[in-house]
């Protein structure tokens, strides 16, 4: 590898590390606000240790959508989905990011990058809806476990990411359990 092409590298990791400084709509169960980097982190969890339970995927494409499904929020941060506008596509300007920060990085390194981030937004393949499935759960379950303020809108989970959690039986299970979590959490919290 050339120098020039390790220093584009290393300034396309140097911009990625803000992920670790975004943060999301979800609190720890310290009670501190959870990062994209934390929220990627566990996903690429589950994926790795659900993987075998959902069907013949390729593991490392799954594990690579994962890590990658989020990068374009290291640009302008992350929008939660209670506080999208339907009238204004996320995935748009998210897009927009991400080919910003993939700009350093050699073009076969950045077509590989974009691919799976288009693949994962637009769910097309089976290890792409799996990942789409799995970010949904993750962020339910994450809700639910974290310590979050007395004002928090769990209800809006009950019907969050429907469209990508029932077609899988072992997804649709892990659903049916946060699901009863998330009822619990509602019904000790006062609505917004």
């Amino acid at each position: 590898m050339e120098l020039s092409e390790t220093a584009a590298i290393l300034e396309f990791l140097r911009s990625a590390e803000k992920l670790k400084n975004v943060t999301r709509s979800a609190w720890t169960s310290a009670g501190t606000p959870e990062s994209v980097a934390e929220h990627t982190w566990r996903l690429c969890l589950m994926a790795l240790v659900l993987s075998e339970r959902v069907g013949p995927v390729d593991v490392g494409r799954l594990l690579k959508m994962c890590i990658v499904h989020d990068l374009g929020e290291a640009i302008s941060g992350d929008v939660p989905a209670i506080h999208q506008d339907p009238a204004v596509p996320k995935s748009d300007a998210e897009r927009r990011d991400l080919l910003t920060l993939v700009k350093p990085l050699p073009a076969d390194i950045t077509e590989e990058i974009v691919a799976l981030w288009d693949e994962y937004e637009h769910a097309a393949s089976a290890e792409a809806k799996i990942a789409k499935a799995l970010d949904k759960l993750e962020t339910i379950m994450q809700h639910n476990q974290g310590r979050n303020p007395a004002d928090f809108d769990y209800r809006f989970n009950l019907t969050y990411g429907l469209e990508y959690t029932g077609a899988h039986e072992v997804i649709a299970a892990v659903r049916a359990v946060l699901d009863a979590e998330t009822e619990e959490r509602a019904r000790h919290t006062p609505p917004p």
